[in-house]
């Protein structure tokens, strides 16, 4: 019964001083600018990737932000088209890849290595096209 009581009080103990919200999902949001919905780019052309985002976290040091490109209207997100961007970043020129679609979509993703989850954000409300 001691052992019990013991392992109730360390998890009490833990979940103090664990972050008050691990569920960073609804705290992270990104809304695109650029591409716009609908937008053509070509591949080759130099595209500027703009967006604003509300980060969960007033000191973002040592977190990062990425985006992903999905070609199938977001059902998947298998392409990182960013280096690791410093998560104050909101913008970013991007040299468009071969892959024509007419339902490309990006996600904007946020994240801190080993202590606050990588959020997605992706964007299907601006789908734009790759010919």
């Amino acid at each position: 019964m001691k052992t019990r009581g013991f392992v109730v009080t360390l998890c009490l103990v833990a979940f103090a001083f664990a972050p008050a919200n691990l569920s960073a999902q609804g705290n992270y949001a990104a809304k695109l600018i650029s591409p716009t919905v609908g937008q053509v780019v070509h591949p080759g052309q130099t595209v500027r990737i703009e967006w604003k985002a509300g980060l969960p976290l007033k000191d973002p040091t040592g977190c990062e932000m990425e985006v992903w490109l999905s070609v199938d209207g977001g059902s998947t997100f298998p392409m990182c088209i960013t280096p690791i961007l410093n998560p104050r970043t909101r913008f970013f020129d991007w040299t468009v890849p071969n892959t024509p679609t007419n339902a490309a979509v990006l996600d904007i993703r946020f994240g801190c290595e080993g202590w606050y989850p990588e959020c997605y954000s992706p964007q299907p409300a601006s789908t734009f096209v790759i010919r």
